[in-house]
């Protein structure tokens, strides 16, 4: 997922996110904690509790779309202060984060040459 030039805004969740939760109850996060319109042209960006998957939330002309990125070996990196605000990246930062670069370290993921599934 490569964002288009139509984004806004990113908004990176500060918090860990129990990711059994879908399009609805990551939408109400966003509403609650966020407050920011889920309509809007930006992306939402969650993390799960170790790190290892991210799910970008969207609104694209006519429904909502969920993308989700699992690494199988290391971690995204986020950042080491401890907030309650999301943090607003740019579309570039967004892209860096997903190749595996440390925002704020600026080191890069690993790369892994896969040779089987199971």
């Amino acid at each position: 997922m490569r964002p288009d030039a139509k984004v806004e805004k990113v908004y990176l969740y500060p918090k860990s996110v129990d990711f059994r939760k879908s399009i609805d109850g990551l939408a109400a996060l966003v509403e609650l904690d966020i407050k920011v319109a889920v309509f809007d042209p930006v992306l939402f960006v969650f993390l799960n509790r170790s790190r290892n998957r991210v799910k970008i939330l969207y609104w694209e002309r006519n429904g909502f779309c969920l993308w989700l990125k699992r690494l199988e070996s290391e971690r995204f990196k986020t950042s080491p202060d401890v907030t309650d605000e999301a943090i607003v990246l740019s579309v570039q930062e967004l892209n860096w984060l997903l190749d595996g670069f440390d925002l704020w370290r600026n080191r890069p993921h690993q790369v892994l040459t896969p040779r089987y599934v199971a």
